[in-house]
């Protein structure tokens, strides 16, 4: 008998074989050690992808689905856990393994470390690629006009400017210092800098990288001139031959349903810092538009009409007075929201989105209909235009090849603002989407921006509230398997809150599994509550005593220690008051580059002396400051979600007009799973010590803030009265 004779392996046999490669590499690699709750996750990975159907299947047949959940604490070793186990199984299976995550801290260590580690040590090879967006990425034929290379007019692509993304044209010094900036780029692309955006020794500011990233609406593919050497598509030829590919939510969401990467039913998947995967769904599902700054609408019609009179589209011609329409549409909406909202934008507290008016219900005042009706369906028929004469310039490309650059440069030009008008469509699309009254409304809500000499603008914002809904539909109907990881999945006990979030609940696919950590919480690490007179939600009274108390306690700082603030403005509280002696000690999130602050921080501390890191939400999270780095860790309040979030609001008010409670279904369990992310960054390996100090009384003095308690690691608990006395706590 053949080998391709042989009959298929079953599950049990694959899972088995993928546990036998899991233990090999453990015995082959020095300093790893078996652990309990490793090998339990490692044997759900297995089971889950050996017992999931791959590829296509007999018609009328429903292939078997499976999807683990699984929550593994701090120090489990959850990376090696899923991957040698993945990569086993997906060589036995002739499939490709993809991983996504929500850091690039993350992604970098799976690329630099986990993966070349487990690929030295497996018994058969496989090849490992990073995939980014191809906004990451330069072009080069960009680049080479913007640097002068072949005498481009610069206004070319600088006429592309937005009050978004661009500056004006400027003066000839700064015209000439933006030549000089792509001219350096140009010079050390293929000798010391290979193209990515993540690699030059200092990054540049967007307004710098826009016009020269290799974003899909300005690229002619393999017609471009400069196909053969692009920095994109040489990193996308990476990925053919991998059999894993590390990927972040972010791209997997945005490349669904297109082919940059495996499909979802053909792959093993692996989403790790699955607790992200919610909220990074919200952000890549919304949509926004700019209601005042329209002068690239001038800009891409002209563009449109002189391209498509080459190109000989004669509808074309009508782009400019399309446009002037659009943009009369537009002013009439930003009057009307002006007018229909004045009182409630004078009475909004400004903040870094601008004064914002959310839409009770996501229904909105009958006057905006007809003005975003118009807009949608101007927008529309310009985008058909555009597309008529992208499709004659790519069969141009195609059939001129001696005219492909300039062909190609042309492409260019039309479609670096064509995806500005698709999110007009977009946004006025969903702004125009109604829901019945039982069902999840789209929250929608404007903001007011300063502007210019011209006046105020305004901004119109539509998201969906249910990251779940969108999830299900978009992600899981054609994901056969997946592994979900984190170290916080639950809220308290329960997977339930993850599971609604991520589309799950209900799933007869999905089954969870909690793996405790292996550390010695009660000995490693001390919770202690601390008092205060004032009520934390009394933010005018609870802020200076804060300071106070906080001031006192860094005092006493010897080695490493990170401090978590709940609002800027509570952190700018607490800097100014710091006497100049610890002032010099704190290093605080903004005032530097994250890389460079955490550099500080660990020479100090090597240095032997104190060291303080400031920092807000995303310091919270995979933040990892193992020993002397973190002995004491500060948190200045309970992490409740902002309570100005136009979409979490819109969700609580929904929630609360058809009988539930907002407060126990969405806004505990999501602070429940916050509070434990932050409490993580304090006990990092078996021998770390560490101190923690939460200034909010409401984790004793209430019922939910002992449930909150109650679903930490089981650190010793205390409580420090306003006296400073020090009281076990029994939970």
């Amino acid at each position: 008998m053949s080998p391709s004779d042989c009959p298929p392996a079953s599950p049990a046999a694959i899972a088995a074989a993928a546990l036998h490669a899991f233990d090999q590499v453990l015995a082959a690699s020095p300093g790893l050690r078996v652990r309990a709750g490793q090998r339990q996750m490692a044997e759900r990975v297995a089971a889950t992808f050996a017992g999931a159907t791959l590829g296509q299947v007999e018609e009328g047949d429903e292939p078997d689905r499976a999807i683990a959940v699984i929550e593994a604490g701090t120090g489990v070793g959850k990376s090696l856990a899923y991957a040698a186990t993945a990569v086993s199984i997906a060589l036995a299976r002739k499939t490709r393994v993809l991983i996504s995550t929500a850091t690039v801290a993350l992604q970098e260590q799976l690329v630099h470390k986990d993966l070349p580690a487990l690929a030295a040590v497996m018994d058969q090879p496989f090849r490992f690629a990073l995939a980014k967006g191809r906004g990451r990425y330069v072009c080069k034929l960009k680049l080479a006009r913007l640097a002068g290379e072949e005498g481009a007019e610069e206004d070319d692509l600088f006429a592309d400017a937005s009050e978004d993304h661009m500056q004006a044209p400027g003066s000839a010094a700064e015209r000439l210092a933006r030549v000089q900036f792509y001219g350096a780029l140009a010079k050390s692309l293929g000798k010391d800098w290979d193209g990515d955006r993540d690699n030059l020794p200092q990054q540049p500011a967007m307004e710098a990288w826009w016009p020269v990233a290799a974003e899909a609406s300005s690229c002619t593919g393999k017609h471009c001139p400069v196909f053969n050497g692009c920095t994109y598509f040489d990193k996308r030829r990476e990925l053919v031959g991998a059999q894993v590919i590390v990927v972040n939510h972010d791209l997997l969401l945005a490349s669904l349903g297109g082919r940059n990467l495996p499909s979802l039913d053909n792959a093993l998947l692996i989403l790790d810092e699955a607790h992200h995967l919610p909220s990074v769904a919200l952000e890549r599902f919304a949509c926004a538009m700019d209601l005042g700054a329209t002068g690239w609408i001038d800009t891409l019609a002209q563009r449109c009409r002189r391209i498509g009179g080459l190109m000989l589209v004669t509808e074309a011609a009508d782009t400019p007075r399309q446009a002037a329409q659009l943009q009369q549409s537009l002013a009439d909406l930003q009057r009307l929201v002006l007018d229909v909202y004045a009182a409630e934008f004078a009475a909004a507290p400004q903040g870094v989105e601008g004064a914002r008016v959310r839409v009770p219900g996501g229904l909105l005042p009958e006057t905006l209909n007809e003005p975003l009706q118009m807009v949608q369906a101007m927008a529309e028929t310009f985008l058909d235009i555009l597309s008529s004469v992208a499709k004659a310039l790519r069969a141009q490309i195609r059939d001129l090849p001696d005219e492909a650059r300039r062909l190609s440069v042309l492409y260019a030009q039309l479609g670096m603002l064509t995806p500005r008008l698709e999110q007009v469509h977009a946004a006025a699309q969903l702004l125009l989407t109604e829901t019945a009254p039982e069902s999840p409304p789209v929250a929608k809500w404007f903001s007011l921006h300063a502007g210019s000499a011209k006046g105020p603008r305004v901004r119109a914002h539509a998201s969906p509230v249910l990251p779940g809904s969108s999830l299900r539909g978009q992600l899981w109907s054609g994901v056969r398997a997946a592994v979900m990881t984190s170290a916080t999945l639950r809220a308290g006990d329960a997977f339930d809150f993850f599971l609604r979030e991520t589309g799950l609940a209900n799933d007869e696919a999905v089954a969870t599994l909690a793996v405790a950590s292996p550390f010695a919480y009660p000995e490693q690490g001390r919770f202690i509550v601390v008092e205060t007179r004032a009520d934390p939600k009394d933010a005018a009274r609870f802020t200076p005593e804060l300071v106070q108390l906080l001031l006192a306690d860094l005092a006493d700082v010897r080695r490493g220690a990170l401090v978590l603030f709940t609002s800027r403005e509570q952190m700018r509280q607490t800097v100014a008051a710091l006497p100049p002696g610890l002032r010099a000690l704190v290093l605080a999130q903004g005032e530097m580059p994250r890389t460079t602050l955490l550099a500080r921080h660990r020479d100090a501390v090597a240095a032997g002396g104190p060291s303080i890191v400031f920092g807000l939400q995303s310091f919270g999270e995979g933040m990892d400051l193992p020993g002397a780095l973190c002995e004491q860790l500060f948190i200045t309040k309970l992490p409740f979600a902002s309570p100005d979030d136009p979409v979490g609001e819109a969700r609580a008010a929904w929630l609360r007009n058809i009988g539930r409670d907002a407060f126990s279904e969405l806004v505990l369990p999501a602070t429940a799973m916050r509070l434990a992310q932050w409490a993580g960054r304090a006990i990092r390996s078996e021998t770390d010590q560490c101190s923690i100090l939460c200034y909010d009384r409401r984790l004793i003095a209430t019922a939910f803030g002992r449930r909150l308690l109650q679903a930490l690691p089981p650190f010793a608990r205390w409580r420090r009265d306003v006296q400073g006395r020090l009281h076990a706590i029994d939970v």
